[in-house]
Order: structure tokens, then C-alpha cells, then sequence
């Protein structure tokens, strides 16, 4: 649409911009916001036209905890420019919003307030959705859902139980994180220091039957397809290949010198076939074969058993804990030398990787070096440095790196490299092992026991086993009248829901109490937003067009889970007939933490920064009162350091687009930044500022009476820069810069009141066209002062720059005199010498400084400096 089209938009009620100083945004803010909903900018079909540029912006949905934060406000006012600014390039752009809203907050909220979880869960969503409106994000909100809507998870269910027909879901037994207290599955990052994230109780590790999606079936694709996703952030990809972790080594057994309850050998895998001659021990996992084995003899066994499975099965806290085992008396034949090694449980093997068990090499492993030093096991070392000499040593220390292959025999002399394949063939020849390919990747397990998640759609029948919720009976809804003042899953103890008639045989039968991890509903959600009212999971017209998404944006934190999730969902949705495409997320943004000072009282209680007050002498005190606050370091705002500042208390103070423009203004998105009083507060006048420029051009009705037309045209040419500028700046997500660039556009209009005031018009009409993006309500508001008969800067063209007016003709030089900076002036870039020399040289202050000293000596360094040495 074009400047002249967007007029013929009706503009809501505007006040003359002389009746008032001051730009009022209470009142334009929710004018404009009416006028662009009412005006239907942001609404786009399902199925765009063939002929549409499509535009696909999306943040990573909220969880509705019942306030947004200002970690919120960066992210949408990210996702809103990059929307505002594609959809005045002339794209169709969607720009969905919705709420993750499954999970056990809610749960607790339940047990904590006897407040029902759904309606916890909706009355945040409305007090959210409201804070969000009044930040004006061009988003289409008829396509918001909530993951907790049974229209939602119905879909989901559907999608389940396609990827069940697809063989892509398992039950099986596994060792999970058991909260006692809670009854339920933690994931690894909810045990924290060995206890549940909420409950504080000791995790236990307990097998259960689990459901689980096949996510190892695409571990190669999901690793090769990230070289491919050049939009996204070196670090995020390379999180990701470490998660799915491809290792490439041997896996081998070793022969028990005596069989142990029927077991006659261990299987291992390594990735340092090279240092088997280091070995001096193998270890098992607290869950292994012969860990039960040695626990049935041994009750001490038995006992360090069950202090191994207190710790959960996170990966952090074991690397974290003291190294621990338990010599199980039994003992294994090496296989290329027939030397006998004692079997130990060690607290630090994982059964859920590689075999469960370990051969400990602790001359060349960290892990391994400190459980054999505190057991006094042997150290030998096997490699070398290249430069090392014979006294080479790994006693106190283990060295990892290459070097030279020293102390076994066949090896000898080889690099690492050398001696891997070197023990691969051997133990290939030998008829102990081979090599493989090894992931760190695991099945993803989807089993969670509450109530407040999507329910699992099958039944369990004890003749027919695992039966599917027939599809005609899906939604599968949660029960409304739930009791929460037990312990444990209230699915489990509800009187009636779990009981019903099996589908095939209509014998009593049980359904699945258990529901699914709150990633399964953000894993595909990108995808329900393309037909977010259709009666299937996705329309598959409509994905084919929107998909994927052309601009994701997020925080860090989910670098790896959430977005690896949502690829394999993809690739799930594919092998299943929804999509047709790989991977969901063709460009990802990851934005940094929002950080504020932290305060404490003399009592040691944290303090709200509303709740200090900054002297004039740099004391802060309590407001109100002579208590001294200590003034803690600038970190990421948290509610329990209270070091949080109210999105709606700032919008109420200073209108959503000086939020905005400070969000955008203080550092490179991809980094932290600090929310600090004084920028704001400076965000504020610059919107003042705008507003008095506008008033000033709208007053000036008669042109001035010897209008600069030199000045004219380099105002011009300032603006037309500013746009190839900013546009530069936006489409390298550089916002600060942009709001940069914009801030010396208004200092150059209000440095040329001379100009012609067509000049100075156009310049302000395309300072507000490229600021619409980032502070649209102040750029619409202006732009009616401007243009009253009507139009919505909302549906303006990008403005585009005339490219004669890019063209530089002249440069700015430096003149120095004698060395010390006395003037600049403004040269025509194919000036002469003479010219350049003649120019500095009548400028007033190089006059005053030479004093009337002859000039022995001119320099002029091209497009730089002029010196003069008198």
C-alpha cells in the first residue's frame, strides 16, 4: 500500500497538536491501538495467496504466571519491530500469539490457594493478555490458544497417537528422578543439590514404566541438518550437537573371571580404545546387572546402592558430587592381556549412557584419576606429550590430550588417532568388539505424574494391553472435580476417571493416569498457529505456506531442549503426513536478560527498587526513612532478589513507546542489558522532543522568507541516508543502532531551521516512518498532526532512499593547526589541494590560531585531516 492509500483510512479523534505541550500518550497510546484493530492490520488467512512475500515473526510463547516482566517486554518489542518492519517491506506477515499453559505451577497453585488449576491458569492469561495489549504489539490475537484448551491438546492427542501408528512412541522402564513428596517425575534440571525444586524432600532414582518419543531414530539428521541453519547462532548450534552427542569408538565386552548369577561378561563403550593398556578398573552404574548382583550378596552393596540412587540422575549433580564406589569383590580379564581388574559400583556411571558401565583408565580421565587416587588404585600412563620426556608422569594429574602412545604393547608409537583404529581392529580380530557410532542423545521421556498436563490417550486393558483412545472420543478431558489435598497424581486417586470399558473388548480396563511433559505442547505450536481453529492438528495448506518460521526469538535458556524438541517434532510430523518440511525454524534470535541493580536493607531482606531512594551524595537509603541500603551488583532481575521493575507501573508513568525505545536503545539485543531510571526517564524526552519538532512544523504554515536551499538539500540527503542506515541496522537486527541512527536524524532536522519547509517536512516524515516500528502509537499521532485528513502509518511503505541523494559529494576534514584540532570543514569530495588548503585556511578559528605566522607547511591527508604549521 502506498502513502496515498493508507490515507483513505479513517483516523480515530485526534487532538490539535497546539492545544498541548506535551505529547499525552494515555490517551494516543489506546487510541492507536483501537484504530489498528478496528482497522484489521494484522489479520492474515490461513491460506495467504500464492502470490504472497510471507512473513512468519513468533516469540517463544509465555507460561501465564499472572504478571508479564521485562524479560517479556524485550522479547515482544523484538518480535514486534521485526513484524512492524517486514509488513512495511510489503510482506504478508503473521505475528500469532498464545500461552504455554500447562505445567505444575498451576498444580500448586491448587494445592497451595484451593483454587481449581485451570481457573488459576485463565485469570492469568486474561491479566497477561491485557499487559501485553498495552504495549501495542502488532499481534494477531484471533489466533491465540492456550496448550491447556482441550481444543489444543485434542489435536496433540491425535498427533501421539499418529506417531504411535508410526512407530516413533515406546513404553519402557527407566530410571527417573522420583520426588517422594510430590510424587512425581523431576526432570534432571529440577533436582537441585540432590532435592525436588519445590518440595525440598531427597530424590529418590526409581524404574518406572515410562512413555517415550524415538527422538535417537533422527539423531543423524537432527545433527547433520545444523549446518544448514546458517540464521541461527553459532553457540545455540553447537549446544545442540554437543546434546546429541556423536562419538564415534568401540564397544567391547569384558569376560568376568568368574560368572556372577548367570552373568559371564560386561559390555562397555569408549570413545579411547587407544588407552586400554591404562586400565586398572572397571565401574558399573548403580542400576547395572552386576551392581544387583553384588547387592543380593552383599548388604553393603545394597546400602551404597541406595545412597547412589539420593542423588538423581542429573548429569550436573553427579559431575558435581564426590567421586564414590564400592569394590564388588568381582574382577574381569582384560581382552587384549588377560590381566584380571576389580569391578566397583561408581556413584559417576550412568546406566542411561553408553552401556551403564566403564573401564577407568585414570592416567587420561579426570573422573577416573580422582576415584583412583581416593581408592588407591594404579595410575599408568599411556600417552605422552610429543615433547614429553622419559620421566613423563600422571600421578598427580591426568593428561588428556594427543601425544604419543607409550606403555601397550602393539600401540606403542602411534598418535591417538593411529591407536584407536589400531585397537578397533584388534578387537575386532580378537572377536571381543567393534567399532561404532555412539550418541549422548537418549528417547525422550514424556511420562509425568500430575494432573494439570495433557492426558496420554490410551487405555490399558489387561487382554488387550495398550489400547489407543479411540479418535472420535478425543479430546480426552481432564476431570473437573479433582482432589488436590492428597499427595501423588490426583488422576490416580480420582474415584471414577481412570476406570472405563476397554474399546475392544469392553472389559474393565484403566486409563493412563499419567500426562504429558509441558515440551510436547511447545513442540509443535509453531505449527497450530498456521490454522489454529481446524479440526485436524494442521492444515496442511496452510503450513505449507506459512512454514517455517522465518523469525524465532527467545531467550538462551532454550537453546537446547525446547528447540531440539521442536525439530524432532517436525520431523515427527512428517514421517506422520502433517508436514512436509525439516525444520520449523529457518532464523533464531536469542536475546539477552534484562538486568537491574540489587538492594539490600540493614536487616539483610532484599529490597524492591521503588522501595530505595538515590541521594544527591550516592547514599541510598529506605524512602522515607535514614536506613542505609547496600547496593548489590548489576544481575538479571529475579523475584527473589526483588530487583524487579512493574512493566505496567513504567507504561503507566511513561507510555509503552518509551519502554520500547529504551528496550531497543541500550545495547545490542543479543546482550544483557540494564534498566536503569535515567534511560528511561531519557526515552521519555526524546518522545517529548519529537512531539515539540512536530508542533513546530505544524505551526510553521508560511515558509521561512530566505529559505536555505544549500541546507534543504543536505537535510535531504540526511534523510535518505538515515533510511539505508536503519534499514541496514534492522535487517542485521543491529535495534540499537537503528535508534541511533534515528537519533541523529532528529538532531539534524533541528539543526537546520533554515531549510526549506518541504525539506524539513520530508525528513520528519521519514524520521517517523522509520521509527513506526519501534514507537508506533508517537508515530501515528505525529503523522496525524502532519496529515490530518487521514491514513495509518501502519500500512505505510517502507520509505525507500532516492539514490542520487546517497551519493556522497562531499566530506567532512579534520584541520588542525600545528598538530591541535582548530575547525572542520566541508569539502567536495574531488576538491583539489589548493581548494582544501584555501577553505581551511579562511576558517576563523585557524585564523586565530596561526596569529599571523606565515604557514611553512601544508598537509592534507585525503578524506581525513588538514594540518597547517606555522
Amino acid at each position: 500500500m502506498d502513502a496515498q492509500e493508507a490515507f483513505r483510512t479513517p483516523m480515530p479523534d485526534t487532538p490539535a497538536a497546539s492545544q498541548d505541550v506535551r505529547y499525552d500518550f494515555r490517551s494516543a497510546e489506546p487510541r492507536w491501538q483501537r484504530a489498528w484493530d478496528e482497522a484489521g492490520c494484522f489479520r492474515v488467512p490461513d491460506v495467504p495467496p500464492a502470490d504472497a512475500r510471507k512473513y512468519y515473526v513468533l516469540e517463544m510463547f509465555p507460561y501465564p504466571s499472572g504478571k508479564i516482566h521485562m524479560g517479556h517486554v524485550r522479547n515482544y518489542t523484538l518480535g514486534d519491530v521485526v513484524a512492524r518492519y517486514k509488513r512495511a517491506r510489503g510482506h504478508l506477515v503473521m505475528h500469532p500469539m498464545g500461552w504455554d499453559a500447562f505445567g505444575l505451577p498451576a498444580e500448586n497453585a491448587a494445592r497451595e490457594r484451593g483454587i481449581h488449576p485451570g481457573k488459576w491458569t485463565y485469570d492469568n492469561i486474561a491479566n497477561m493478555r491485557a499487559e501485553l495489549k498495552r504495549m501495542g504489539l502488532s499481534l494477531e490475537w484471533e489466533r491465540e490458544f492456550a496448550t491447556c484448551d482441550p481444543e489444543y491438546y485434542g489435536q496433540q492427542q491425535k498427533l501421539f497417537l499418529d506417531f504411535l501408528n508410526a512407530g516413533l512412541v515406546e513404553r519402557k522402564e527407566s530410571w527417573v528422578n522420583w520426588d517422594p513428596v510430590d510424587g512425581t517425575v523431576l526432570a534432571n534440571e529440577q533436582v537441585i543439590d540432590g532435592r525436588g525444586w519445590r518440595s525440598g524432600a531427597p530424590v529418590e532414582k526409581k524404574l518406572l514404566s515410562q512413555w517415550f518419543l524415538s527422538i535417537t531414530k533422527f539423531a543423524p539428521e537432527l545433527l547433520d541438518a545444523l549446518d544448514g541453519l546458517d540464521r541461527w547462532p553459532e553457540r545455540v548450534r553447537l549446544m545442540q550437537a554437543n546434546w546429541i552427542g556423536r562419538s564415534e569408538g568401540a564397544r567391547f565386552r569384558f569376560r568376568l573371571a568368574e560368572a556372577v548369577g548367570g552373568i559371564a561378561d560386561c559390555e562397555v563403550f569408549t570413545t579411547r580404545p587407544d588407552t586400554l593398556f591404562g586400565m586398572s578398573f572397571l565401574a558399573v552404574a548403580p542400576e547395572h546387572p552386576l551392581a544387583a548382583a553384588a547387592a543380593a550378596r552383599n548388604p553393603d552393596a545394597a546400602a551404597f546402592i541406595a545412597e547412589c540412587r539420593a542423588m538423581g540422575t542429573s548429569e550436573a549433580v553427579i559431575e558435581q558430587a564426590e567421586k564414590r564406589g564400592f569394590d564388588t569383590g568381582f574382577s574381569v580379564a582384560h581382552p587384549f592381556t588377560g590381566e584380571t581388574y576389580p569391578v566397583w559400583i561408581a556413584n559417576f556411571v550412568l546406566m542411561e549412557y553408553g552401556t551403564g558401565a566403564i573401564f577407568g583408565c585414570p592416567g587420561h580421565d579426570e573422573r577416573d584419576h580422582e576415584f583412583a587416587r581416593k581408592y588407591g588404585l594404579s595410575i599408568i600412563p599411556v600417552v605422552r606429550p610429543h615433547d614429553a620426556g622419559a620421566d613423563f608422569s600422571v600421578a598427580e594429574a591426568p593428561f588428556i590430550g594427543d601425544g604419543v602412545i607409550i606403555n601397550s604393547r602393539f600401540l606403542d608409537g602411534l598418535d591417538v588417532a593411529s591407536g584407536k583404529r589400531a585397537a578397533i581392529a584388534k578387537l575386532e580380530e580378537l572377536g571381543a568388539g567393534t567399532g561404532v557410532v555412539n550418541w549422548r542423545l537418549r528417547d525422550w521421556g514424556v511420562s509425568r505424574q500430575r494432573y494439570w498436563g495433557c492426558p496420554i490417550p490410551v487405555i490399558h486393558c489387561d487382554d488387550c494391553g495398550v489400547v489407543p483412545v479411540p479418535q472420535d472420543q478425543l479430546p480426552l478431558r481432564l476431570p473437573e472435580d479433582v482432589d488436590f489435598s492428597r499427595p501423588g497424581n490426583p488422576l490416580d486417586h480420582h474415584p471414577s476417571w481412570k476406570h472405563v470399558a476397554c474399546p475392544r473388548c469392553a472389559k474393565p480396563a484403566r486409563r493412563e493416569t499419567d500426562t504429558f511433559d509441558t515440551f510436547v505442547d511447545s513442540s509443535w505450536y509453531f505449527a497450530r498457529f498456521c490454522s489454529p481453529r481446524a479440526d485436524v492438528p494442521v492444515n496442511r495448506a496452510a503450513v505449507d505456506a506459512w512454514l517455517p518460521v522465518d523469525q524465532y526469538i527467545g531467550g538462551i535458556e532454550h537453546a537446547i531442549l525446547h528447540l531440539l524438541y521442536s525439530r524432532f517434532f517436525t520431523r515427527a510430523m512428517r514421517a506422520a503426513g502433517h508436514l512436509a518440511l525439516e525444520e520449523p525454524f529457518a532464523g533464531l534470535f536469542t536475546q539477552g536478560m534484562v538486568q537491574h541493580e540489587s538492594y539490600k536493607g540493614a536487616d539483610g531482606r532484599w529490597l524492591y527498587p521503588e522501595e530505595v531512594e538515590k541521594r544527591a551524595d550516592g547514599i541510598a537509603v529506605v524512602r522515607g526513612t535514614e536506613e542505609p541500603v547496600t547496593v548489590g551488583r548489576v544481575e538479571s532481575m529475579s523475584k527473589s532478589k526483588r530487583n524487579t521493575v512493574d512493566p505496567g507501573a513504567i507504561i503507566d508513568r511513561y507510555g509503552a513507546d518509551t519502554a520500547r525505545w529504551f528496550i531497543l536503545s541500550d545495547n545490542p539485543p543479543e546482550r544483557d542489558m540494564e534498566w536503569s531510571e535515567s534511560g528511561v526517564a531519557g526515552a521519555s524526552r526524546f518522545i517529548q522532543r519529537l512531539w515539540r519538532m512536530a508542533q513546530g512544523l505544524e505551526q510553521a504554515l508560511v515558509e521561512a522568507e530566505r529559505p536555505d536551499e544549500a541546507a534543504g538539500h543536505r537535510l535531504r540527503q540526511a534523510a535518505h541516508r538515515s533510511i539505508a542506515a536503519v534499514t541496514e541496522a534492522l535487517e542485521g537486527f543491529a535495534f540499537n543502532v537503528a535508534v541511533a541512527r534515528i537519533h541523529e536524524l532528529a538532531n539534524t532536522i533541528a539543526d537546520a531551521p533554515t531549510a526549506p519547509l518541504a525539506a524539513r517536512r520530508e525528513a520528519m516524515e521519514i524520521l517517523l516512518r522509520l521509527a513506526a516500528p519501534m514507537m508506533p502509537h508517537l508515530a501515528e499521532e505525529i503523522w496525524s498532526v502532519l496529515h490530518p485528513a487521514g491514513g495509518l502509518v501502519a500500512r505505510l511503505p517502507w520509505p525507500e532512499a532516492d539514490p542520487a541523494l546517497l551519493a556522497v559529494d562531499s566530506i567532512t576534514l579534520a584541520v588542525q593547526v600545528a598538530g591541535k584540532l582548530r575547525a572542520t570543514i566541508e569539502v567536495p569530495v574531488d576538491a583539489t589541494d589548493e581548494q582544501v588548503f584555501a577553505l581551511a585556511e579562511a576558517e576563523p578559528n585557524v585564523i586565530r590560531a596561526l596569529d599571523g605566522r606565515p604557514i611553512r607547511k601544508r598537509i592534507h591527508v585525503k578524506g581525513r585531516v588538514v594540518n597547517l604549521v606555522g
